[in-house]
């Protein structure tokens, strides 16, 4: 078992491959060795090095471990419930190990109901043995892509249930987003097909870097074009392309009486 160190005093200047791990309950510093272990879980020492949902009977009392192998630091669930990782990937007491990759890695524990239990892992890599403190730097915005007006108003109408971050939203129908376009803009000869042309139009345009699928794929079989709708607008509102105030072009002027 591994005695218990600040995350942040280490991490400055620690060894490359030294595995950094840190929940609300406390952090570790574990050094590429091989053989090493680390566990988390609910339970207490010497069950566990490092304790994660320990209020939620719905956490093992060990849920996971991590062992140095390879040059590589893998991951096992070893819980009950599920175990997420960034991009949605999920983990079974079946599932293979996962090598972590260099730098950070959150881990989330399911838990009772809606709650989710963050182990939070860092792994220092060769090139960059510390992370250097940027606290006074400028924040890097998130990238954003680019839109002419009527795309940014077609888009608007079409993803407004997005824009009101509801849950699960859906994309508005062709056939709905013509009828307020046409309210809205009624020199702008908005109709259905010429919705689709403008959409695929967009599409195509930002497909090469988007986070999401946005085209056909030929070998993984023909996706619906909603489904490339739903991408396009995810990406967008995620991305802060499109956001609330947005919905403001919806907002039609007052005629003077």
């Amino acid at each position: 078992m591994f005695s218990s160190e600040s995350l942040a005093r280490g991490v400055a200047v620690a060894a490359p491959g030294t595995l950094h791990a840190r929940t609300v309950s406390g952090g570790l510093e574990v050094p590429p060795q091989p053989g090493a272990v680390l566990r988390f879980g609910r339970g207490e020492r010497p069950q566990v090095d490092l304790g994660v949902g320990e209020d939620d009977l719905r956490v093992s009392r060990r849920h996971g471990e991590l062992t140095y192998r390879k040059r590589r630091w893998w991951l096992r669930n070893t819980g009950q419930q599920l175990v997420r990782l960034p991009g949605g990937q999920l983990m079974h007491a079946s599932t293979d190990p996962v090598p972590l990759a260099t730098g950070y890695t959150p881990v989330f524990v399911k838990g009772s109901g809606h709650r989710e239990h963050l182990v939070e892992l860092y792994v220092t890599g060769h090139d960059h043995p510390g992370r250097v403190s940027r606290r006074q730097a400028d924040t890097m915005p998130p990238k954003r892509w680019p839109l002419d007006p009527n795309e940014r108003l077609l888009l608007v109408v079409l993803g407004q249930r997005y824009l009101l971050y509801e849950k699960d939203p859906r994309p508005l129908t062709y056939q709905r987003a013509a009828e307020q376009l046409c309210y809205l803009r009624p020199d702008g000869n908005w109709g259905e097909r010429r919705i689709e042309y403008r959409v695929e139009a967009v599409r195509r345009r930002l497909s090469d870097g988007f986070p999401y699928p946005l085209l056909h794929d030929k070998e993984a079989g023909r996706p619906s074009d909603n489904s490339l709708l739903h991408n396009l607008l995810r990406g967008l509102v995620e991305s802060t392309t499109l956001v609330p105030p947005d919905l403001d072009l919806m907002e039609t002027e007052e005629q003077p009486g």
